[in-house]
């Protein structure tokens, strides 16, 4: 009977412990979060939680794991426990993880809401921000752009999201893993990979991890990216989506 006892308290321990790990918890949401704006967030939320795929590349699989709903939201949800609405600093500024507040907290701005961008580019950015509650890595910090900052056609290189000019702001990143890094590798694997993803995130994906990948400016971070997802495959789903 004492045995009995001692596994049935260890059973509600283990249970207990299980329900208390990051993963575990279910994202808060500060009083001033309009609902609309809870209702997208959780949708998004929901919508890649249910990914499926097969395969995912090698970087990739050594920052997120798996191409699949289960390992995506495992990743976020050990890493994000609430979400603020603040300015962040910048009427540039999408979203941002502030350490010295709360490095488990995700804070938005209006331009999070105010602009229309597709699902998929939602779910990068809110990514990219889980990405700086690394503490043990330093948040990832950002690097700062060049100046002056332009594509192969001397255009100025400028935000997909807010349309903000980039050159000298801290918007760019030198490593694969930072989070500018980390979440073009993400949006590709979703581009190459999502097995259950309409033709249309798919082709959202590789867009905007395509502009993802202009703010890495070490150009052999570049490299060991574009060697990890391949240049060629990304061109064949942009081909299909104008066919």
């Amino acid at each position: 009977m004492k045995i009995l006892t001692a596994l049935v308290i260890a059973l509600l321990t283990f249970s207990s412990a299980l329900a208390s790990t990051p993963s575990a918890r279910e994202l808060q949401f500060d009083r001033d979060v309009e609902p609309a704006l809870k209702k997208q967030m959780t949708d998004d939320l929901a919508f890649i939680g249910n990914v499926k795929g097969e395969k995912s590349t090698p970087l990739h699989q050594k920052i997120f794991g798996k191409v699949e709903g289960a390992t995506y939201s495992e990743w976020f949800g050990s890493r994000i426990f609430s979400v603020g609405k603040n300015s962040c600093g910048s009427a540039n500024a999408v979203a941002c993880v502030i350490p010295f507040m709360d490095s488990n907290k995700m804070w938005v701005t209006k331009n999070y809401t105010q602009f229309d961008h597709p699902q998929i580019a939602r779910v990068s950015v809110i990514f990219h921000e889980a990405r700086h509650s690394e503490v043990q890595n330093g948040n990832w910090s950002h690097a700062t752009c060049p100046r002056p900052f332009q594509d192969e056609n001397g255009n100025d290189i400028k935000s997909i999201w807010t349309g903000a000019v980039l050159a000298g702001q801290p918007a760019c990143d030198v490593t694969p893993y930072g989070s500018y890094g980390s979440a073009t590798i993400f949006l590709k694997n979703i581009a190459m990979n999502c097995q259950n993803c309409t033709e249309k995130v798919r082709a959202d994906a590789d867009l905007f991890g395509t502009d993802q990948l202009g703010r890495v400016i070490d150009a052999k971070a570049k490299a060991a990216m574009k060697a990890d997802f391949g240049t060629k495959r990304s061109a064949r789903i942009r081909t299909a989506q104008l066919q």
